[in-house]
C-alpha cells in the first residue's frame, strides 16, 4: 500500500501516478489523504482509476501530515506500507524490489528505500540492518518518510506518527526520524535496500535566501531539537547538532552564497534550540 499525503499541489501527483502506472509490481493499493478544501486533485484520481489503479480518497479538513498518514494507516489493508509524498515518484522496479526483499525475508519489519536524489551510490553488500545505537548519535543515514516501506501492524501499534511533529505543525519536521527511533527501540528489524530507488521533485533554487525560506528552515530544525529531548539523546549529540550548522555553513555551496549559508545555519541552530525549549516547557521529558 502506498499512502499519499496531499496538500496544495496538483499536477505534480500526477507524476506519483504515472509512476504507479509504470510498476512492473502490480498488487498494491493506493490511499490518498486529501487535506484540500477544494476538489484539485479528483481529475488525476479518476484518470488513475481508470488506468486499473485502486484508489481511496479520504478527506481530512485541516493540514497536519502525520496526521493524515494516521488515517489512511487507519484504512489501510496491505501488509507493510509506503509513505509518499505528493512530489515524488517511484522508478518502474521500486515496489517489485521492497516486495521480493519482504517477501524472502519474512522476519523483517521495513525497508528504507534509495533516495536517488541523495544518495547517488548504492550499498554494496546485502541489505544492512538500522542500528539504534547509530541513529541515536543521528549517523544512520537519510531515511525519509518518501523512502521508508514499513509493517503497517507495527506503526500502528506504536502509535503512528506522531501528529506534534511534521509539515504543518510548530515542530515542522522529524516525524519520520522518531517514528524510526520509535520502531529501533522496539526491536524492529529494519534493513536498508539500495535496489528500491525513490526520486523526489528537486527544491526550487532562487538564488538570494527569502524570510519565507529562513522561516521554513527554522520550522522545521524546531522537530529536530524537539528529538534531541523526546529521546533524550546524549550531550554530545545535542551540542554537536546545535553547533554544526554555524560551522558549517560557513563554506559557500554551489546553490547559496556563504551569506545564505550562514542565515541557513542560524536558521538551523535557532529553530533547535527552540524545539528543544519547546518540548520541555510544554510536553515534558517523558513524553515519548
Amino acid at each position: 500500500m502506498s499512502g499519499l499525503a496531499t496538500y496544495g499541489r496538483a499536477e505534480e501527483i500526477q507524476v506519483f501516478l504515472d509512476s504507479l502506472r509504470s510498476q512492473c509490481f502490480r498488487s498494491f493499493e493506493l490511499v490518498v489523504v486529501d487535506q484540500n478544501p477544494d476538489e484539485r486533485i479528483c481529475p488525476f484520481l479518476e484518470r488513475a482509476c481508470a488506468g486499473s489503479i485502486e484508489a481511496v480518497r479520504l478527506l481530512q479538513d485541516s493540514p497536519n501530515l502525520s496526521l493524515a498518514r494516521n488515517a489512511g494507516l487507519h484504512v489501510a489493508r496491505a501488509e507493510f506500507v509506503g509513505f509518499p509524498d505528493d512530489d515524488c515518484w517511484y522508478e518502474p522496479e521500486t515496489l517489485f524490489r521492497v516486495h521480493e526483499f519482504l517477501t524472502s525475508a519474512p522476519t523483517v519489519d521495513g525497508v528504507v528505500a534509495r533516495w536517488v536524489d541523495v544518495t547517488p551510490d548504492p550499498d554494496s553488500g546485502s541489505p544492512r540492518r538500522l542500528s539504534l545505537e547509530t541513529w541515536r548519535r543521528f549517523r544512520g543515514g537519510d531515511a525519509s518518510s518518501i523512502t521508508l516501506f514499513l509493517r503497517r501492524s507495527l506503526v500502528k501499534t506504536l502509535g503512528g506518527f506522531d501528529s506534534r511533529l511534521g509539515v504543518g505543525q510548530w515542530y515542522g519536521a522529524g516525524e519520520e526520524t522518531d517514528l524510526l527511533l520509535r520502531l529501533l527501540a522496539a526491536g524492529a528489524d529494519i534493513r536498508v535496500l539500495s535496489t528500491a530507488r525513490v526520486r523526489h521533485a528537486p527544491p526550487l533554487s532562487t538564488g538570494r535566501l527569502s524570510s519565507d525560506q529562513w522561516q521554513a528552515k527554522r520550522r522545521r530544525e524546531r522537530g529536530v531539537g524537539a528529538l534531541y529531548v523526546k529521546h533524550r539523546l546524549s550531550p554530545f549529540v545535542i551540542a554537536r547538532g546545535l553547533l554544526a550548522p554555524l560551522m558549517m555553513n560557513f563554506i559557500p555551496r554551489a546553490s547559496s552564497s556563504a551569506t545564505n549559508g550562514f542565515a541557513l545555519g542560524l536558521a538551523s541552530t535557532l529553530g533547535r534550540f527552540e524545539g528543544m525549549l519547546h518540548w520541555i516547557v510544554r510536553e515534558g521529558r517523558d513524553r515519548i
